[in-house]
C-alpha cells in the first residue's frame, strides 16, 4: 500500500484524536516499518489493518466507521496534493465515471506499483451512477467516504447505497444518486 495513504491516515488520527492516541496505535501495532512512512514508499497492507484495528480499540469506534471517515479526509488531502486530477471535472458524476479510465491511469503514472481497486460502471445518467467496486483489500468504506466528499467538493450531496456482493467487502455494488 502506498505510503501517502499511511501518512494521511496518521495525520487524520493526530488531528482528530491527538498525538497520544497516534503514538499509542503505532506502539500497539506490530509494524515492520516501526510507523515510519514516506508518502512515496510502499508498505504492507497488514500494517494499515493493524493501525485501524488499534485505533478502533483506542477510541471505541467501529473500524468500518473509521475507514469511512478516513475516506472523507483522504479526498481533501489527495485533492490538495493532485489538484490537476479534480480540476478536469465540473461535477461529481463525470469524476466518478472516470475513476478507472482517467484517475487511476494518472495515479499509476505517479505510483507505478500502486495496487488500486477497480470500478466497473454498470449504468450512468446525468444524476446517478451505478458501479461495482472490486479490491482484495475490501476497503469499500474508504471508497464510500471518497465518493461522499466528492459531492461535497462540488457543493452538492448524494444518496449512496451499497450492497456487499461478497461478504468480506471485496466486491461491492454502489448506487449513487445526486440530490437536488
Amino acid at each position: 500500500m502506498k505510503g501517502i495513504v499511511f501518512t494521511e491516515f496518521l495525520e487524520m488520527v493526530e488531528s482528530s484524536f491527538g498525538l497520544e492516541i497516534t503514538d499509542n496505535i503505532i506502539e500497539n501495532s506490530d509494524l515492520v516499518s516501526e510507523g515510519i512512512y514516506t508518502s512515496v514508499g510502499t508498505y504492507d497492507f497488514n500494517e494499515m489493518v493493524s493501525l485501524i484495528t488499534n485505533l478502533s480499540k483506542e477510541v471505541a469506534i467501529p473500524a468500518n466507521d473509521l475507514i469511512y471517515t478516513f475516506g472523507l479526509y483522504l479526498f481533501n488531502s489527495l485533492g490538495k496534493a493532485h489538484p490537476e486530477v479534480i480540476e478536469n471535472y465540473n461535477s461529481p458524476i463525470p469524476l466518478l465515471n472516470s475513476i478507472e479510465d482517467h484517475i487511476h491511469v494518472h495515479v499509476k503514472k505517479l505510483y507505478p506499483d500502486a495496487e488500486l481497486p477497480t470500478f466497473k460502471i454498470l449504468e450512468k445518467t446525468e444524476t446517478s451512477i451505478s458501479m461495482i467496486y472490486s479490491s482484495s483489500r475490501g476497503l469499500y468504506r474508504l471508497a464510500h467516504g471518497l465518493m461522499q466528499r466528492c459531492f461535497e467538493h462540488y457543493n452538492g450531496s448524494a444518496t449512496i447505497v451499497y450492497e456487499l456482493l461478497k461478504e468480506d467487502g471485496t466486491e461491492v455494488k454502489f448506487d449513487v444518486t445526486q440530490n437536488g
